[in-house]
């Protein structure tokens, strides 16, 4: 095989492992369902104006979010603020216990950088 030949089968072979792993990377960065983001970005506008400028602040935000809280963890801690609002023992169930303090903390910090990044 000549020299091109082997050049050439190097540059395919690298390609298509580059490829591979861009891939493989944004999957692993969106997880985050299309149909999530966009109820946070929606949320978000509600509380910022709905002004072009909120869109881009909100789509940020839940970016940001996204690159630092898994989704699991984002479910788990949106699940947790919306049943602590619930009255009774079963809201105080979500309002005590530690691992919901925690999801909710994780949560909020995340907000918290996106916010410093995005608005």
């Amino acid at each position: 095989m000549t020299y091109i030949g082997w050049v050439t089968r190097i540059v395919i072979v690298t390609t298509a492992a580059m490829t591979t792993a861009a891939i493989a990377y944004a999957e692993e960065v969106s997880d985050y369902p299309t149909s999530a983001r966009a109820e946070y970005v929606f949320g978000c506008l509600k509380a910022n104006g709905e002004m072009r400028q909120a869109i881009e602040q909100c789509s940020c935000s839940i970016d940001v979010i996204a690159s630092l809280l898994p989704y699991d963890r984002y479910v788990t801690a949106e699940t947790v603020l919306s049943m602590s609002q619930v009255r009774g023992n079963l809201g105080g169930e979500f309002r005590s216990s530690e691992q919901a303090t925690n999801a909710l903390n994780d949560l909020r910090r995340a907000q918290a950088e996106a916010e410093v990044r995005c608005f």
